[in-house]
């Protein structure tokens, strides 16, 4: 199975002429790189993520998060994948809740470092992720779910051919209060 795609972009988010981006498996060495993209961009994600306690941001806390989500993807549950600018992590996309069966279903959640926003990054990401959950894992449908004014999410999801299925109230405790959200989904076959 391959779930490493480049990204036509270089390391400024410009159009290159070659893959310098990379959308890779998460790996347990990622835990310091990871500490230091969400100390990076910890006000900027704050409004869109759940409260974090402090551990969360430190290179033990990321270490305690990739051991959980690396046992995660062995049980076949998830699939997380960095954005990798050379060795610095830019954002990272995982698709969680997998089902196999009759649903062949998983949730998708995504977000790009603060310096990328507004490059096509995220929807590029999402693309390639979309054409691995069809080609790789076999899936049917992929959901995903944005707070009613995150703008920017709901624009690389229409981008990527997510149709809004609905609305859920107090759908996730999303900066320490339950929020509504806005649901897609995209078919894939």
């Amino acid at each position: 199975m391959n779930l490493t795609r480049s990204l036509p972009f270089d390391a400024t988010g410009a159009p290159a002429s070659h893959g310098l981006l990379t959308l890779r498996p998460l790996e347990f060495q990622d835990a310091g790189p990871l500490a230091a993209a969400y100390a990076r961009n910890r006000d900027h994600l704050a409004p869109w993520e759940p409260q974090r306690s402090d551990e969360f941001f430190s290179e033990a806390g990321q270490a305690k998060d990739v051991a959980i989500k690396l046992n995660l993807f062995a049980a076949g549950y998830e699939v997380p994948w960095v954005l990798t600018a050379g060795q610095r992590i830019i954002g990272r996309i995982t698709l969680s809740g997998l089902v196999r069966g009759p649903f062949l279903s998983a949730n998708m959640g995504y977000w790009i470092d603060q310096e990328f926003t507004g490059k096509g990054l995220a929807s590029a990401s999402v693309g390639h992720v979309l054409t691995m959950a069809a080609d790789e894992l076999g899936l049917h449908r992929v959901q995903a779910a944005t707070l009613v004014q995150n703008m920017a999410s709901q624009t690389v999801l229409k981008r990527s051919g997510f149709e809004r299925i609905g609305m859920a109230p107090d759908y996730l405790q999303i900066a320490g209060e339950w929020q509504d959200h806005v649901l897609f989904q995209r078919i894939l076959f």
